[in-house]
């Protein structure tokens, strides 16, 4: 109280001093106003010099210690700021005094916030607080939480009290978390802080394994691989590799790779992070976008053969030096390499974060370089393929709810003698009426099996007439060349 009031009588001394500098230079000859502001100017530098022995003597013998958690550290964001956030923020309906409350977005209940900049919190019967100030030395809305605790507890807050606080923190992160669905920016686009680097949008899939489309062994088959993965840090950590797993999702399109990425995403609560690898102008920036993605999430790049020229590089070698460049330079969007993607999933900056799935999605696997999709990069192949009689089974539950018809057993012919897409399959079964009709569904969907039929029976002819023409012709051709 003594010091607040001292500071008061100086503030407001230096505010009478400024006062008094300005009626001078208003009304006193210019020799005299020069002598006075020099006075005033070395007074108000002792009152500066007062000030800092001041915040000396506090610090000297004030019996309480401040410990500060910035928001971002350097160019990288603080963990342990949003983990004492979320710690912080559940203290507040029990211990803020102050609260404001809102309605969250698809949400009918009252949310209660905190309000209030300071929070007092307890822990073996010690008190600290917790302060959430805006950062003094940035211009921006970075913030910092800082710590206030008494020093004879030292050692219980800065071990006990901080480790119970990031792992309370985390946990209730983890339990509240809502997925998040990411997509890298431009790098022109990118500020001095990395959260620009990436943005994001709520993960609302409700796409499940128990839902989509596949055959039942091959879907349990990818089911236990997760969830040993998931529980297999230790076993990595035994084993000296990074606790990654990599996963090549390949077929025709419309086959549900998409969807399976979906659902990996749910069965896990993993955040997903859909890299576009042509906005990424080189392996520089390729590696700071790894670096800034959470630990436990998914990383995809879909449609991988297409996404870059990475599909046989090392076969090409390098152009020769006087071949000129057909392609502006300011034009080449991107530099990304092959190697620069190796390292991106198995190097020793694909380390840098643990319990991460990197997906890659294809629709032409024979056209990927083997060096990228070899076992311990993309650990599990998984094959997406035409509809089968199991998967379209589990379509007929989720799109009619019949688990059996009369015209199942021929549809189970015409899928066995047909290449049709699951998504195909679902799109005939998909009601047309409020009212499901599994009749007209299921006749619809025979319907477009047989068109199917008939259409790749047309196409097989013509292209075994078109066969036998080129034979005929070189036929004719090698006999002209005999005579």
């Amino acid at each position: 109280m003594m010091i607040g009031e001292s500071w008061a009588q100086i503030g407001s001394t230096i505010a009478g001093l400024m006062f008094t500098l300005a009626t001078l230079q208003q009304f006193f000859p210019h020799q005299l106003r020069l002598s006075l502001q020099q006075f005033v100017l070395a007074s108000l530098q002792q009152f500066s010099l007062v000030q800092k022995l001041c915040d000396k003597l506090v610090n000297l013998f004030s019996p309480y210690i401040h410990i500060t958690f910035p928001e971002y550290s350097g160019y990288w964001s603080n963990q342990a700021f949003d983990a004492i956030e979320t710690y912080v923020g559940a203290l507040s309906t029990t211990k803020a005094s102050l609260l404001k409350g809102s309605l969250v977005q698809n949400s009918k209940a009252l949310v209660l916030t905190r309000d209030d900049r300071k929070v007092c919190d307890e822990f073996n019967a010690v008190q600290v607080w917790w302060v959430l100030e805006p950062s003094p030395t940035s211009s921006s809305e970075e913030r910092y939480f800082q710590l206030i605790f008494h020093r004879q507890h030292r050692d219980l807050i800065t071990g006990s009290y901080l480790d119970h606080v990031l792992e309370q923190g985390k946990a209730i992160q983890a339990k509240n978390k809502q997925r998040r669905l990411y997509t890298n920016n431009p790098s022109e686009n990118w500020s001095s802080y990395k959260k620009n680097l990436w943005s994001d949008i709520a993960f609302e899939s409700p796409a499940t394994f128990h839902t989509i489309a596949m055959d039942p062994n091959k879907k349990e088959e990818i089911i236990n691989d997760l969830v040993s993965f998931s529980k297999g840090k230790e076993y990595y950590m035994k084993l000296g590799k990074p606790w990654k797993r990599g996963y090549l999702l390949y077929g025709p399109p419309g086959t549900g790779k998409s969807t399976m990425i979906a659902a990996m995403a749910n069965f896990l609560n993993y955040d997903i992070y859909d890299l576009e690898l042509t906005t990424v102008k080189n392996n520089t920036e390729l590696r700071k976008l790894l670096t800034e993605t959470s630990s436990k999430s998914i990383i995809v790049i879909e449609d991988i053969d297409c996404s870059l020229d990475v599909t046989g590089e090392r076969k090409k070698g390098r152009p020769k030096s006087n071949e000129k460049e057909t392609e502006p330079e300011n034009e080449k969007t991107s530099k990304v390499t092959l190697s620069g993607i190796l390292n991106f999933i198995d190097g020793t900056w694909s380390a840098c974060g643990t319990g991460r799935i990197f997906v890659f999605t294809t629709n032409h696997i024979d056209k990927l370089d083997p060096a990228l999709i070899r076992r311990g990069r993309m650990d599990m192949h998984i094959e997406l393929s035409y509809c089968s009689f199991e998967a379209f089974k589990i379509l007929a539950k989720n799109y009619l709810d019949v688990d059996s018809h009369n015209l199942f057993e021929k549809i189970g012919i015409l899928l066995k003698e047909t290449e049709m897409t699951p998504a195909d399959v679902a799109e005939n079964l998909m009601p047309k009426r409020e009212k499901k009709d599994p009749d007209a569904c299921l006749n619809s969907l025979i319907q477009a099996l047989e068109d199917a039929k008939e259409k790749a029976k047309l196409k097989a002819e013509k292209e075994k007439n078109i066969k036998i023409k080129k034979g005929k012709n070189m036929k004719f051709y090698a006999k002209r060349l005999l005579f």
